[in-house]
C-alpha cells in the first residue's frame, strides 16, 4: 500500500470561526474547498495522516519528526483557548522513519523536541479533517533549512516508510503561499508575491513537480512564501507516481495566498522520478561550468576538495599562473549547492604571501569554518558551485551616495565592529539594503555611528 491521496492546503487561523469572529467570511471559497478536502480524506479512510507544517519544530540542518504517543494543542495563542485538539501519533510509523533516516545518515528524526504542543500549521487542517473523520493516527513533521532537493529526498523516504508498513496514508502539505499580495495586507506588497502565487498554482494544478525545484530561493524569500518546502516534501512522497491533480481554490483577499489542490495517485510512472532527473541536470550543468572555470576557481575547487578529502591544507600547485602567484589581494570564496549558499569566507585585504595562498586558505575556511553551516562532506563535493571574488583595496567614502550596489561592495565599521557585503548579489537591489545587511552581519545596531568603505571586485566563475 502507498499514499492514497495528497493535499496542498493553507493554515490561516482566522478560518476557524472562534478565531476569525466573522472575518473568516472573507475567504469563503477557501473554506468551501477545505470542506471538500476533508470529505475526500474521509472517503479514503486513511489509517495514518501525515502533515508537514512550516510551524512545527524546525532546524536548519535537521528534519524534526514529532515523537510520542499523543499530542495536544489549542488556538489559545489566537484568542480561542476552547478550540482544543487531542490526537494520537502513529508511533510505529515515526520510529521506522527515524530509524530509516539514522541507518542511512539522513538528517531526520525525533531529536530536539522543543515544542510538544500542536502548531497552527497542523491544527488548521485537523480542524476540518476531524469534522469528517477521526479513525486515524497522525504523523507531524517540520521542514528544514536544507535545499529543495533534500526536502524531496525526505519525501521519498516517507514514501518508503509508507510502503514498508503497508498503510493507507494521506499526505497533507500545510503551507500558505505568498504573504505579500496586497498593499493593505499585514506584510505589504511585493511584485514577487502575485508572481509566486500564479506560478505555484499553475505548477501544482498540473502536478508538474519537477518545476518546484526551479523556484529560486531569493524569489521565494521576496514573495515571503510559507509552504514551498512543505509542497516539495509532498512531491517527494509521490515520486514515481502518476498523479491526477485538481485545483479547488486560490484566494488572495487578505494579502496572503491560500491555495488548495488535491493529488490522486494512479499507479507507477517511470517518467516522474523528478529527483533523479534534477540530479542529472545539475551534474551536466556543473560539468559544463567546471570546464569553463578559470584558474582562480580551479584553484579554489582544488583546495576545497583536497581539504575535505585529506583534512589538511594543500601546497600551491605548480600549474598556478604567475598572475596569481605574483599578486597580493583580499579574496572571497563563495560556495553554493543546488542554488543555496553552502559557505562563504574571505579576507578584505591580503593576509598571505600571495593571492594563490589567499584563495587556498579561504577555500578551506569556506568548506570548514563558516559557522552558519556544517563542514562540507566528501559526498557533497560533486555538487559544489564555487566562485572567487578578488577585492580591490577598500577606500573610505563620505556617504552612501558614492555606492552602487552592482559595482561596489561595502564595508561598514562602527568602533571595533565591521560588516562586509559583496557587490552584485542576487536579491540585494538597493544601497540601503546593502548597508543594512552588512551592519547586521557585523553585529552593528541600527542607528549606530558608522564609517563606510567601498571596494570593487573581479568575480571569477
Amino acid at each position: 500500500m502507498s499514499i492514497v491521496g495528497a493535499f496542498m492546503v493553507p493554515h490561516p487561523p482566522m478560518i476557524v470561526p472562534e478565531v476569525g469572529r466573522g472575518s473568516e467570511k472573507q475567504i469563503e471559497k477557501t473554506i468551501e474547498a477545505y470542506r471538500k478536502v476533508a470529505k475526500e480524506i474521509a472517503a479514503l479512510k486513511p489509517e495514518t495522516v501525515i502533515i508537514s507544517s512550516p510551524h512545527s519544530v524546525m532546524y536548519s540542518d535537521y528534519f524534526h519528526i514529532s515523537p510520542g504517543v499523543n499530542a495536544n494543542g489549542s488556538f489559545a495563542d489566537f484568542g480561542a483557548k476552547d478550540v482544543k485538539f487531542e490526537v494520537k501519533y502513529d508511533a510505529e510509523f515515526v520510529n521506522l522513519l527515524a530509524n530509516k533516516a539514522a541507518s542511512t545518515g539522513f538528517p531526520a528524526g525525533c531529536l530536539g523536541d522543543k515544542k510538544k504542543e500542536l502548531d497552527h500549521g497542523t491544527m488548521v487542517p485537523l480542524w476540518f479533517i476531524l469534522k469528517e473523520y477521526r479513525d486515524f493516527k497522525l504523523v507531524r513533521t517540520g521542514l528544514s533549512g536544507f535545499d529543495l532537493l533534500k526536502h524531496y529526498k525526505y519525501g521519498m523516504m516517507i514514501k518508503e516508510t509508507v510502503e514498508e508498513l503497508d498503510r493507507r496514508v494521506v499526505y497533507v502539505a500545510s503551507g500558505d503561499l505568498s504573504h505579500k499580495l496586497q498593499s493593505y495586507g499585514p506584510y505589504g506588497y511585493a511584485d514577487e508575491g502575485p508572481a509566486y502565487d500564479e506560478r505555484i498554482m499553475d505548477v501544482c494544478s498540473g502536478a508538474r513537480f519537477g518545476e518546484l525545484f526551479d523556484f529560486d530561493e531569493n524569489f521565494c524569500n521576496k514573495a515571503a512564501e510559507c509552504g514551498h518546502k512543505s509542497f516539495v516534501i509532498m512531491a517527494g512522497a509521490l515520486d514515481g507516481e502518476a498523479v491526477d491533480a485538481k485545483q479547488y481554490s486560490h484566494e488572495d483577499v487578505t494579502g496572503v495566498g491560500y491555495g488548495i489542490c488535491s493529488f490522486t495517485p494512479k499507479g507507477e510512472d517511470a517518467g516522474r522520478h523528478f529527483l533523479k532527473d534534477r540530479l542529472q541536470y545539475e551534474d551536466e550543468k556543473l560539468k559544463e561550468k567546471k570546464d569553463r572555470s578559470d584558474e582562480y576557481v580551479k584553484l579554489a575547487r582544488a583546495s576545497a576538495e583536497y581539504f575535505v578529502r585529506n583534512g589538511k591544507v594543500m601546497d600551491v600547485p605548480e600549474w598556478v599562473p604567475d598572475e596569481i602567484l605574483n599578486r597580493k589581494a583580499g579574496a572571497f570564496v563563495s560556495i553554493h549547492k543546488f542554488g543555496s549558499l553552502r559557505g562563504c569566507i574571505g579576507t578584505i585585504v591580503s593576509t598571505k604571501k600571495n593571492l594563490a595562498e589567499e584563495i587556498i586558505r579561504n577555500a578551506v575556511s569556506a568548506v570548514s569554518e563558516d559557522n552558519r553551516f556544517d563542514p562540507v562532506e566528501v559526498d557533497e563535493l560533486n555538487w559544489l558551485d564555487i566562485n572567487v571574488d578578488v577585492l580591490s583595496e577598500p577606500e573610505r567614502i563620505d556617504s552612501e551616495e558614492q555606492l552602487d550596489v552592482k559595482r561596489y561592495g561595502v564595508i561598514v565599521r562602527s568602533g571595533y565592529k565591521q560588516g562586509l557585503l559583496l557587490p552584485d548579489l542576487e536579491g540585494v537591489d538597493t544601497v540601503e539594503e546593502q548597508i543594512k545587511i552588512a551592519m547586521r552581519k557585523g553585529g552593528i545596531a541600527p542607528g549606530s555611528n558608522i564609517d563606510l568603505y567601498r571596494f570593487e571586485v573581479i568575480r571569477h566563475y
